[in-house]
């Protein structure tokens, strides 16, 4: 694994337990920049939820590698949150969509199309989170 990688996963990690989440473009190791939208998961069936006692560093590489694909989609970004209420870590193929209401009916339409339900949104510029379920 190339160092650059490696400093990039550490970082995810980092930022994900010191502020609650992150979103980055594992290709190019690039954090996107705080934005006014509400982010959830484009792909709910692929989102891996893990204790707070997890390997984040491993669970953060095993997840880049199988969703490699979906993560270079030009929408979607590595997501990942820990949940407020409960401490677990959630990585997920994430999107996001500016309007409040059109990124709820969105993010419930592709938990019923996968078969998962999507727990939350989050939007960063306003640092807040509403649950979905």
């Amino acid at each position: 694994m190339p160092s650059h990688y490696k400093t990039y996963l550490a970082e995810v990690a980092a930022r994900t337990l010191q502020s609650g989440g992150t979103a980055s473009k594992p290709a190019t190791y690039e954090f996107l920049p705080v934005r006014d939208l509400w982010c959830f998961p484009k792909y709910p069936s692929k989102t891996i939820i893990l204790p707070s006692t997890a390997d984040l560093l491993k669970a953060l590489q095993e997840f880049i590698e199988d969703n490699k694909a979906l993560l270079n989609e030009p929408d979607c970004w590595l997501g990942t949150w820990v949940h407020p209420e409960t401490g677990e870590y959630y990585l997920d193929v994430s999107t996001g969509i500016q309007n409040v209401e059109e990124a709820k009916r969105t993010a419930i339409q592709a938990g019923i199309i996968e078969g998962r339900q999507i727990v939350a949104m989050f939007n960063p510029a306003k640092n807040q989170t509403i649950f979905l379920k």
